[in-house]
């Protein structure tokens, strides 16, 4: 599939800001179902500084500086790209969820994928969820059956909520009351993973929708999506999709991945002044006709090669969390 994606940020300032720095992960990463063919990233004001950098998991940050005093920044990202089926793990010889999870904690050769079972920020290992994850990962179940049903499970009993949950809600919060959004249904799932010693990672990027029969198809009215991944061996990361009880297909734009939400935030920076704000956000995913530039995926990498940046800044902070996507 051929897509055009254009997420536009706005925040509107209570007093102008007089000095704002950047962080975006907006542009898409390359992956072997998925080419990056344009990206370009519209700043209004102008920002005095730009520059494209790659952070420690490997995702595209553009970071920018806008030094003239302003009430509104405007941020807008424009992708094409391409997005076929990931690689097929229909013949991925299986093993034990718990024998891989032992192999996690021994193994010198997977400490690429270590890292992704420790606690995050927004993400800590706790009893309940372990208990919550066991009624599906029982002793010596295949770890790619599990993972499939544990995904159907948090579908059936999770309630997709619209503004139910924020970034502040705690993973305690969602599980007891089983209701929220993407973000939280992808947190859910990492954290039960992480809780019985499996690795781990937050995904964001977008959803093609399409509009319910008779209705016309709405400029802007796509969001941000997440979802969750775990390491298959033999195969590599498996994406699944708890908020539709999929597993990713070319229709998931992948944009960025990490530990959770606070890894791979759209946007986000701090800023001299500017008091309270309010924020606005539009995301277009739009099917386009074209010829694949992907060969034929010959497989994921056992090992993510990563380069890792170090981030450092003072002052007040901004977030922008990702809206819902229809079910």
């Amino acid at each position: 599939m051929y897509y055009t994606v254009v997420h536009s940020t706005t925040y509107d300032y209570e007093n102008p800001v007089l000095h704002g720095h950047h962080l975006a992960h907006l542009k898409p990463r390359a992956t072997p179902n998925q080419y990056v063919a344009q990206y370009e990233l519209t700043v209004s004001p102008e920002p005095s500084s730009s520059h494209m950098l790659v952070d420690y998991f490997g995702n595209n940050i553009h970071q920018f500086e806008v030094l003239s005093p302003h009430d509104r920044l405007e941020v807008i990202s424009k992708t094409e790209l391409e997005v076929v089926v990931p690689i097929s793990h229909a013949e991925v010889a299986p093993i034990a969820w718990d024998h891989f999870a032992e192999q996690v904690r021994i193994e010198a050769s997977l400490v690429g994928v270590q890292e992704y079972c420790f606690d995050s920020p927004l993400v800590r290992a706790h009893s309940s969820l372990r208990e919550y994850a066991n009624t599906t990962f029982t002793p010596g179940r295949n770890l790619k059956e599990a993972v499939i049903e544990f995904n159907a499970r948090i579908h059936a009993e999770f309630k997709y909520e619209p503004a139910s949950t924020d970034i502040s809600t705690p993973l305690a919060t969602v599980l007891r009351e089983k209701r929220g959004v993407c973000q939280d249904f992808a947190h859910v799932a990492v954290g039960c993973l992480r809780s019985l010693g499996l690795p781990a990672r937050y995904v964001s990027g977008y959803l093609e929708t399409q509009p319910p029969p008779g209705k016309e198809r709405l400029v802007g009215a796509d969001a941000s999506h997440a979802w969750a991944a775990t390491y298959l061996p033999g195969y590599g990361w498996l994406d699944f999709d708890p908020t539709n009880n999929v597993l990713p297909t070319e229709r998931h734009v992948t944009v960025a991945w990490g530990r959770d939400f606070s890894d791979v935030s759209p946007l986000k920076g701090v800023v001299l002044a500017g008091g309270a704000h309010r924020v606005t956000v539009g995301v277009d995913v739009e099917r386009k006709r074209g010829k694949s530039s992907i060969p034929p995926a010959q497989g994921q990498p056992d090992a993510q090669q990563q380069t890792q940046t170090q981030q450092r800044g003072q002052g007040s902070t901004q977030g922008q969390g990702p809206g819902p996507t229809a079910s």
